[in-house]
């Protein structure tokens, strides 16, 4: 039997998961404001990058899991997540241009152009602006919803760029456990979407 949430249980949830998102850069700040960390800056850098990742899981992961479980509420929990994709990815990239470069923008472009792990991460950071701008509900009915849905398929772009991203990093240290797993997970989430969509094309007679 699919749970159904009222309006008011939803609104609560929707705080809650709010706040939940939030943790982890209350963590990565008080960590780094009391001291308690040897490399504070890569630090930072990691975990923004690390939680962009898991929020965009999340984010693929809602479509599978309302099919799955006829929750159709969920939906209404996928804008904040996207949103906090941008957040953490925004934040991420920051790091790059405050602390590798100091906003050179300069030298911070010839750095994306010279090292392809920064070329493909800069380029899913990027892909990622459109997504957050048209994320309102007064720029989908501006948009048409066709083409809004259209635009919002470059999730199927930034997912594989930001795991090409993670994995180049990694790779440099031969930690590619987390990177295959994330590709792993990706690839299922997409395949789930891909078949959901082919199964309600029209078939040909």
């Amino acid at each position: 039997m699919a749970v159904q949430l009222t309006a008011r249980q939803l609104g609560w949830l929707k705080g809650a998961l709010f706040l939940l998102a939030l943790v982890p850069l209350a963590r990565m700040v008080v960590l780094t404001v009391t001291g308690q960390l040897v490399e504070p800056l890569e630090f930072i850098t990691r975990g923004t990058g690390d939680w962009t990742l898991y929020l965009l899981t999340v984010t693929l992961a809602i479509t599978p899991l309302r099919r799955l479980t006829g929750w159709n509420w969920l939906v209404k929990l996928r804008r904040m997540a996207g949103l906090y994709v941008f957040f953490y990815g925004l934040l991420h990239f920051l790091t790059f241009l405050w602390f590798d470069h100091f906003f050179d923008l300069q030298e911070m472009w010839q750095d994306v152009l010279k090292r392809p792990f920064i070329t493909v991460g800069f380029a899913a950071f990027v892909l990622l602006i459109p997504l957050a701008v048209t994320s309102s509900n007064g720029m989908m009915r501006r948009m048409g919803g066709k083409a809004w849905q259209r635009l919002h398929q470059i999730i199927y772009a930034i997912a594989p760029l930001a795991v090409l991203h993670f994995w180049w990093m990694k790779a440099g240290k031969h930690l590619l456990g987390q990177p295959i797993l994330f590709a792993c997970i990706f690839a299922g989430l997409l395949l789930f979407r891909l078949k959901g969509k082919f199964a309600k094309a029209p078939k040909l007679a």
